[in-house]
């Protein structure tokens, strides 16, 4: 009996949380994609005379205080929180990835040097850096985007350089350098493969991280501006009528929570 036998395994509940997160984002994409199918009108679009109305035929989710169909809203504001974040993630994971083997492969001043400019920048703390870009750059898409994206790279750097050390090292790879292998192929055929799980985990959290950091910005009024459609600013716009439409207000903090929640439960998965 080997040691992993005796290892306690995962039970089957626990192994298909990532199952349902993996559905639960899947739902939420496909509702942020078919959403201007079912809500025709503009998200922007005012109607004085439904302001805070019921949900309808005519309007699913009801409208918000200035009469603008919630429907509508909600799918934008979805569509732009999973774009930014999947934008920030591969904009952080590729140099944050490449960095780290570079700084494993080369050592000495090279991984001192990149292990400094990562202390440099973790130094500031990541919500910090982003709330003083975007007051730099109030409204700024491109501000928000890349002072996320800068953020984000440090972990897949970090990560990457402490595993691919110990890979590196392993008598696998000392093989196929003497062998005469190509570092292209010692990074597709030993590091890519041990190194994709853990940073698919890291871009899960990195996901839902964006998402919180956008969300957090629209409720301080620092993030995007009226009438862009998205989540945290729709809470700061939506706060005041909680007595009067609870309804209308709980729609974007349960889209918050249903995306954290589905990206962390995917961030859970181990492949067998």
């Amino acid at each position: 009996m080997s040691l992993s036998d005796t290892l306690p395994l995962q039970s089957p509940p626990a192994r298909r949380l990532p199952h349902l997160g993996a559905a639960l984002l899947l739902g939420l994409g496909l509702f942020a994609a078919f959403a201007p199918i079912l809500a025709t009108v503009d998200p922007a679009r005012q109607d004085y005379g439904a302001i805070l109305a019921a949900p309808s035929a005519a309007h699913p989710f009801g409208t918000d205080h200035l009469g603008r169909d919630m429907l509508a809203r909600l799918g934008s504001a979805l569509r732009l929180s999973l774009g930014l974040a999947l934008l920030s993630v591969v904009t952080a994971a590729i140099p944050g990835t490449l960095l780290g083997i570079l700084a494993a492969w080369r050592g000495g001043w090279t991984d001192r040097g990149l292990s400094t400019l990562a202390d440099m920048v973790l130094a500031l703390p990541g919500l910090l850096l982003v709330l003083l870009v975007s007051a730099v750059v109030p409204g700024s898409f491109l501000a928000i985007y890349g002072s996320i994206s800068l953020v984000l790279w440090i972990e897949y750097f970090r990560i990457t350089r402490a595993s691919a050390r110990a890979i590196l090292a392993s008598p696998a790879v000392e093989a196929s350098r003497l062998l005469g292998f190509r570092p292209a192929y010692i990074v597709w055929r030993h590091l890519w493969p041990e190194l994709a799980p853990v940073l698919l985990t890291v871009g899960a959290f990195g996901a839902a991280t964006a998402i919180m950091a956008v969300a957090a910005l629209g409720f301080v009024s620092v993030g995007l501006r009226p009438p862009t459609a998205e989540l945290g600013l729709m809470m700061t716009e939506l706060l005041p009528y909680y007595a009067e439409a609870p309804f209308v207000l709980v729609q974007p903090i349960l889209a918050v929570f249903l995306l954290v929640l589905a990206l962390n439960l995917v961030a859970g998965y181990r492949p067998r």
